[in-house]
This record gives C-alpha cells, sequence and structure tokens, in this order.
C-alpha cells in the first residue's frame, strides 16, 4: 500500500494511471520506477515539484 512521504498518511486516493492524492496533507503523487514524486498544485493549476523535501529513501516504494 502506497503511503504519503510527507504525513505518513495511507488515505491516499487513485486519480489515474499510477497518479494519487493524499487526502490528509493534499499533495499529489505519481509512482515511476519505484519511486514515489512529490507534486503540490498551485492556486493557477500548475504543479509544483515537493521531491527536493524528501530523500530518496523516503520516496521508495515498497509494495
Amino acid at each position: 500500500m502506497l503511503t504519503c512521504p510527507n504525513c505518513r498518511s495511507k488515505d491516499i486516493g487513485k486519480i489515474g494511471i499510477n497518479q494519487y492524492y493524499c487526502w490528509n496533507c493534499f499533495i499529489e503523487l505519481s509512482l515511476e520506477n519505484g519511486i514515489i514524486h512529490t507534486h503540490q498544485v498551485e492556486e493557477d493549476g500548475s504543479i509544483s515539484s515537493l521531491d527536493d523535501l524528501f530523500d530518496e529513501e523516503q520516496r521508495q516504494f515498497g509494495g
């Protein structure tokens, strides 16, 4: 099960192919090659990467 690297919540919803949304801290997550990429949705609808806030170990998807 996918866990949010930001808040550790498991309250994750699927919004597309390999795209998820954390209902606890309201960030988007995408999964690529076993790595979770984190994004914040801006007011204008664009997304900003939050990957630099987490080390690669925190972003590993373990299953």
